[in-house]
């Protein structure tokens, strides 16, 4: 008996957020570290449909239940930290949902219809198993996406509509196994922040070098990659050293010929990436 009370006691916590939050008519609502393990915990949360903001993070929750599609003025969603493997089709058609967050999951796939959010602002999938294999065909129909979070996942390739994010500030793609990058990438006429650190990159389309990336705001990360000896000399010098470099005749042939198949040997290893905390499973 003893020992079930910790977890008792983390439920009882939840309960009087939520009695407290109903009380109050509060629109935001912080469950973080409540010991969750599922929405049958949160009696009655589906019908709180004036909430506004509400923050699942830090909690042990395996599923979403398709009614959270019910809190219909829900703007930010937060459900990182959990042990999710997949999500609701319905979260997609929350028509004002600017910010989800489900980082630091176990989520393999993604929902069929997944691009379909109206009016996300920030989508953040960073640290899951997810791949370009299991993108739903409308990812990249998000045109109001800000910024995208894709980093510590398993892609190899970029799909190259991702040039149709038009608004997009912010692409992370940290720790993958990137082996290119599409020339669509420079179709995002807004991006200020490129972040392709930890990846299997060799080259970089030149493409890139149209983007805003050097303005006192703009970042670009890309260290910890086994670039061609020109892109790593000049990486020494610095990010605008690399930029410059992208735009002259000489890369363009040396980009292309790689491309076409010239590629010096076999692609380089993939990281080891099984004992990351989404590979575990219960």
């Amino acid at each position: 008996m003893n020992q079930c009370l910790p977890v008792n006691a983390k439920m009882s916590k939840a309960k009087k957020v939520l009695d407290e939050a109903r009380e109050t008519q509060n629109r935001e609502l912080d469950l973080v570290d409540k010991g969750l393990v599922s929405f049958e915990e949160l009696p009655g949360l589906f019908n709180m449909n004036y909430i506004t903001r509400l923050t699942l993070s830090h909690n042990k929750i395996t599923v979403i239940s398709p009614g959270i599609a019910n809190l219909l003025n829900l703007e930010i969603l937060n459900l990182s930290n959990n042990l999710l493997t997949e999500l609701p089709v319905s979260l997609s058609s929350m028509p004002k949902l600017r910010i989800l967050n489900c980082s630091i999951n176990r989520l393999d796939n993604l929902p069929r219809g997944f691009g379909a959010f109206p009016v996300l602002e920030v989508l953040d999938l960073s640290y899951n198993n997810l791949s370009e294999k299991v993108l739903p065909g409308n990812f990249f129909g998000m045109e109001t996406l800000r910024a995208l979070y894709l980093g510590d996942n398993d892609f190899e390739y970029l799909p190259k509509e991702i040039g149709q994010l038009k608004n997009l500030q912010i692409l992370g793609l940290r720790d993958n196994d990137l082996l290119e990058l599409p020339r669509e990438v420079g179709d995002l006429v807004r991006l200020r922040e490129l972040h392709i650190q930890n990846n299997r990159l060799q080259v970089l389309p030149p493409e890139v070098a149209q983007l805003d990336l050097l303005s006192n705001k703009s970042v670009m990360k890309m260290e910890e990659n086994p670039w061609v000896n020109p892109i790593a000399e000049q990486y020494l010098l610095g990010i605008s050293h690399v930029i410059d470099y992208l735009k002259t005749e000489t890369y363009r042939i040396i980009y292309n010929r790689h491309m076409q198949g010239g590629r010096s040997g076999p692609p380089p290893p993939k990281a080891d990436k099984s004992k990351k905390a989404s590979r575990v499973r219960a």
